[in-house]
């Protein structure tokens, strides 16, 4: 990992429904979002929990504000997401050109809150249709999940499919963004 070491980085933990979300990035940017394993899902009627910084607040750098604020918005206020802007990624797999960084930029940009795609729609919208199990592959190596939405790829059989947080949490996430989006449509 020649690079790295000029990065001074910092590590926040937030609480959020679905558990303890460790954040890591410098000033440049975002490293990482890393996952708890869910063995229980939350019940989808409670009020949201809240979402707080819990540990490493008064070290945030810019980008962490940001995600924290992002993921904030995310669990408690879904509609704000789409006017708040995304922290910058520094992580070596979002800099360099690659199949991977591009089907994450497309998974970013392209489907939106609510919505699902299946792997082999987005290795088409990617730019290779016939790359479904390379989709798979930057799902599994994306290092900033639900902010970078892997959650939202299924399978084309309509199933879930696998999920680094676990199977659990997948469902969860796609059902708290089915709910809000039906609560702004209502």
């Amino acid at each position: 990992k020649q690079g790295e070491s000029q990065c001074k980085e910092k590590h926040a933990v937030l609480l959020s429904p679905v558990g303890k979300l460790e954040i890591s990035g410098c000033e440049t940017g975002l490293h990482e979002i890393k996952l708890p394993k869910m063995s229980v899902l939350p019940n989808g009627a409670e009020p949201l929990a809240a979402c707080e910084v819990c540990e490493g607040a008064e070290e945030m750098t810019e980008p962490l504000k940001q995600c924290m604020a992002w993921l904030h918005a995310y669990f408690c206020e879904p509609e704000r997401t789409a006017s708040l802007p995304v922290p910058a990624f520094h992580h070596p797999l979002l800099q360099q050109d690659s199949f991977t960084r591009e089907v994450l930029w497309t998974l970013l940009r392209d489907v939106k809150f609510g919505e699902a795609i299946s792997y082999k729609q987005l290795a088409g919208l990617a730019g290779n249709g016939r790359a479904a199990r390379a989709v798979g592959g930057a799902m599994r190596s994306n290092p900033i999940p639900i902010i970078i939405p892997c959650h939202r790829v299924i399978r084309s059989s309509g199933q879930t499919g696998n999920y680094g947080g676990g199977n659990l949490m997948k469902e969860w996430l796609l059902s708290h963004e089915k709910l809000q989006k039906e609560k702004l449509a209502s």
